[in-house]
C-alpha cells in the first residue's frame, strides 16, 4: 500500500510539473479547454452585458430627461418673464414717450403765450352722444376750476365742467350745441396768420360729419378753405391762440349777411392717456 500511494504521488508530482511547464511555456494558441473555457465565460458575460447596458442607458436617459424638463421649465418661466417684461418696456417707453411730446409741446406754448401747462392723466371717459366727458386726475387742490380750457397737442379738446378736490370733469367740444342750455359756452375764434380781420363763433359740432360749425363770420372776411382756426381770447374764457380745426368749405348764410365755415377738428376724441390743462394768468395761483 505505501508503494502504491508513493507511486502515485510521483505520478501527480510529474503531471503538476508538466501542467506547470506548459501553462509557462510561450505559446501562440491556446489550448482546447482554455478556448472553450474563455468562449463560455465570453458568451455568458455577452448575455448579461448587453442587457446590463441597455439597462444603466435607460435609467440615464431617463436623468437626461429629467434634466431637460428642469431645463424646459426654466425656459419657459424665464420667457415669460422676458415677455412681461418686454410689454411693460414698451408700455413705459410709449408713456414716457408721449409725457416728452407733451413736455416738448407746453415749453413751445410757454415761449408764445404767457400759461401754466399742468398734464393730467386721464382716469375715465365716457363716449355716449348726450354726455361726452373725461374725468382727469387734477382737482381743486392743484388750483382747476371750472371753465378752465383742456388741450391735446393737437388742439383744444374741451373745457372743465365740474371740479372736485381730486378730479375734474371735462365736457368735450363734441357736445357743443346751440339748442343745448348745458352746452359749453361758444368760442370765440379767428384764422392764423389773418388776427384781427377774421372773425367767428365756434357754437356747435355736427355728430353725423364730426365736424365744428364757426357762424357769424361778418360779411367780407377773408377766412378761406384750408385755414387753421384758433381762439382769439375775446371774451377772456378761452386762452388765446388754442388751435381749434381747419377750415373745409365756407357756406354763406341764408340772406347773405354772414357766413359758416365747416371746421374739422384737430383733437382726436378718443383713447387719451394724458391731456394738459391751460392756467392762464388770470385763473392760475
Amino acid at each position: 500500500m505505501s508503494n502504491k500511494r508513493l507511486f502515485i504521488l510521483l505520478i501527480t508530482l510529474v503531471l503538476f510539473i508538466v501542467v506547470m511547464g506548459f501553462s509557462l511555456a510561450t505559446r501562440s494558441s491556446l489550448s482546447w479547454p482554455e478556448n472553450f473555457l474563455r468562449d463560455t465565460t465570453g458568451f455568458v458575460q455577452k448575455m448579461f452585458y448587453k442587457p446590463a447596458g441597455y439597462v444603466a442607458g435607460l435609467f440615464e436617459d431617463i436623468g437626461n430627461l429629467k434634466d431637460l424638463s428642469k431645463e424646459n421649465e426654466q425656459l419657459k418661466i424665464l420667457a415669460a418673464q422676458y415677455a412681461r417684461d418686454k410689454a411693460q418696456y414698451n408700455f413705459i417707453k410709449a408713456q414716457n414717450e408721449d409725457l416728452e411730446r407733451k413736455w416738448e409741446f407746453t415749453q413751445e406754448q410757454k415761449n408764445l403765450y404767457k400759461y401754466e401747462y399742468h398734464i393730467a392723466q386721464v382716469i375715465s371717459q365716457t363716449t355716449e352722444p348726450s354726455n361726452s366727458t373725461i374725468v382727469i386726475d387734477l382737482g381743486s387742490k392743484d388750483g382747476v376750476r371750472p371753465n378752465m380750457s383742456v388741450i391735446s397737442t393737437d388742439g383744444l379738446v374741451g373745457v372743465i365742467s365740474q371740479v372736485s378736490n381730486f378730479t375734474s370733469t371735462v365736457k368735450l367740444m363734441t357736445m357743443m350745441d346751440t339748442n343745448d342750455p348745458n352746452s359749453q359756452p361758444p368760442i370765440a375764434a379767428t384764422a392764423v396768420g389773418k388776427e384781427g380781420k377774421s372773425f367767428g363763433m365756434i357754437e356747435s359740432y355736427d355728430q353725423k360729419t364730426s365736424k365744428l360749425l364757426m357762424t357769424k363770420i361778418p360779411p367780407g372776411d377773408p377766412i378761406a378753405k384750408g385755414d387753421v382756426v384758433v381762439s382769439s381770447g375775446i371774451g377772456g374764457l378761452y386762452p388765446r391762440g388754442l388751435t381749434i380745426g381747419t377750415v373745409d368749405s365756407i357756406e354763406v348764410g341764408e340772406y347773405g349777411l354772414t357766413s359758416t365755415a365747416v371746421v374739422t377738428p384737430s383733437a382726436e376724441f378718443m383713447d387719451w392717456k394724458h391731456l394738459i390743462v391751460v392756467y392762464t394768468e388770470e385763473r392760475a395761483e
